[in-house]
């Protein structure tokens, strides 16, 4: 079992971290959150952000805040944008997506936009075309587009933030099954989702062609209720299992490997590719982890 430094002794889970031969990895763990659902680092400052929902999902109370951590993993301010302060409206934060300086949030049927150095708000994504159900995973890829999940109605919606566009249905499919987590993977630039609803795992190409990658049967019900995605530098793929309480890592030979177990509701989980670590929320542990994935799993 791969050794934990840094960090006070786990409260929520035994980290099986990999297989892999024994290293030192870097682990820490940020407590005071309130229902913490989504995770995301700036690349440009290594400054991470944590989303509260601090309540139900759907309640819409003007109490969740944005919890900001140095590139060390330490807080910073724990509300550093908090709903009904200077502005702010702010009900259950989930999805975190970063766009050149700007900081976006998915609030159950809204995608509020926070510049990243302030925290102020920078106006909202204009879904007034579409009637969000409810907004859950957000995900760039890089070039300042934007896609948008909408688990309530099989939806994702995509969004150039670099233009005076509006957003339009990037795909509508009823195989998504309230798509939740939303990556675009770095070595193909196609979209991937994780599905709430039917536990599958899909990828969807430029052209919104929707390609089902995992999928339960019936007499495999290899997954629960997925709430996050993302990848690694190597090309990794990581998910978390909301329902099972585990993440799970797929190489690019879709290989899959669990490397945690035992969690309390892991959330929408994130990776820092440049420092290898993986980001965790736990929503109703009221905790997060940041913690090194150490070496990648060889071919």
């Amino acid at each position: 079992m791969t050794r934990l430094t840094k960090s006070a002794r786990p409260i929520l889970a035994i980290l099986i971290l990999s297989t892999l031969p024994s290293t030192d990895v870097f682990a820490l763990q940020i407590t005071g959150l309130k229902n913490p659902a989504g995770f995301a680092v700036d690349p440009a400052t290594g400054a991470y952000y944590i989303s509260n929902e601090n309540g139900g999902a759907n309640e819409r109370d003007n109490n969740g805040f944005i919890t900001k951590l140095n590139k060390n993993g330490k807080i910073e301010k724990l509300k550093f944008i908090e709903g009904g302060l200077g502005g702010v409206t702010l009900h259950a934060p989930k999805g975190l997506a970063i766009a050149d300086k700007t900081l976006y949030v998915s609030d159950i049927d809204r995608v509020r936009g926070f510049d990243l150095a302030s925290g102020r708000s920078t106006g909202e994504v204009d879904l007034s075309a579409y009637k969000g159900d409810f907004l859950t995973g957000l995900a760039t890829d890089g070039n300042g587009v934007l896609y948008i999940a909408d688990s309530g109605a099989d939806t994702i919606y995509k969004v150039n933030t670099r233009k005076p566009a509006k957003p339009m249905v990037f795909v509508t499919d009823a195989s998504l099954a309230g798509p939740h987590g939303l990556a675009v993977n770095p070595s193909t630039g196609t979209l991937t989702v994780v599905s709430w609803n039917a536990g599958s795992i899909l990828e969807v190409n430029q052209t919104g062609g929707v390609k089902v990658l995992f999928a339960n049967s019936f007499l495999n019900a290899r997954f629960g209720n997925l709430m996050g995605v993302d990848f690694d530098a190597y090309g990794n793929m990581y998910v978390s299992d909301f329902s099972q309480g585990k993440v799970i890592r797929i190489d690019p030979a879709f290989r899959i490997q669990t490397i945690a177990e035992f969690l309390t509701t892991p959330a929408g989980l994130a990776v820092d590719r440049k420092n290898h670590l993986i980001l965790v929320p736990y929503l109703t542990g009221n905790v997060a982890e940041i913690n090194g994935l150490g070496r990648e799993r060889k071919k």
